[in-house]
């Protein structure tokens, strides 16, 4: 399959056309995947446009194709979102990531009242771009044409808040409601689907308290309770097969 690469500020592009990258972008296609002139790869906008070609140029500043198809992939529906606890280690970022490949289409780190990491002061916006980074990466890995946001660091309250336009379900090992056994909607009208995963400690009763009173949902995977790393792929999974995408 063709590597993916990315042009955020790209709009449209026709077949025929010659469509460069510069940057980054180009030195990795380069340097790190080697790509060279007679190959085929995709370019794309992260926002559903990718633009498939023959490489013309491969060079560390420069990669240029000529354009042979466009693809205009719509946007997905329902929209899932995962809101991932601040964890330890690296263990969010793999949350996120591997979350990304499985699908999901935007995440929102949570500052749980368990959670060890904390985001404060220049460390909120400087960990929020290294979470949006690994989003994108891991998009151009799965050769996805919609690359997930990443939202502003939220608060218990601002999560359960979320109830007010979409399905909010929380995983929590005590629940007696199994994902596999709910029902989602499909299709354009869809609500949106929200998954919430606590940290390494659980979450907290009175914030599972809040959640609920705000009309959140509690279920469980199964009878193990899985890390703060896996859970959330782990149900994205289970979604995808309910919501028909796998």
């Amino acid at each position: 399959m063709s590597a993916l690469y990315f042009r955020e500020d790209l709009e449209s592009v026709d077949e025929g056309a010659r469509l460069s990258l510069t940057g980054p972008e180009a030195k990795h296609a380069a340097t790190v995947n080697r790509t060279r002139p007679g190959q085929s790869v995709m370019i794309g906008n992260g926002r559903g446009l990718i633009a498939t070609g023959e490489v013309l140029v491969a060079t560390s500043t420069e990669l240029t194709i000529e354009v042979e198809t466009v693809q205009h992939v719509a946007s997905p529906s329902p929209v899932v979102t995962l809101v991932q606890a601040l964890a330890k280690g690296d263990r969010d970022e793999l949350a996120i990531q591997a979350s990304t490949e499985l699908g999901v289409d935007r995440v929102v780190p949570w500052a749980a009242a368990r959670s060890v990491s904390r985001w404060e002061g220049a460390k909120i916006a400087k960990s929020r771009d290294r979470w949006a980074t690994i989003v994108r990466e891991a998009a151009k890995q799965s050769i996805r044409a919609w690359v997930p946001s990443v939202g502003e660091l939220s608060s218990t309250k601002a999560v359960a808040e979320l109830s007010g336009s979409s399905r909010v379900l929380v995983l929590e090992p005590d629940a007696t409601t199994r994902l596999s056994d709910i029902v989602v909607e499909t299709g354009p009208d869809a609500r949106p689907l929200v998954l919430v995963v606590g940290p390494e400690g659980g979450i907290a009763p009175e914030e599972l308290g809040l959640l609920t009173a705000a009309g959140a949902e509690l279920v469980r995977l199964g009878t193990t309770v899985l890390r703060t790393s896996t859970a959330g792929p782990a149900a994205l999974a289970v979604l995808n097969g309910a919501l028909g995408r796998w």
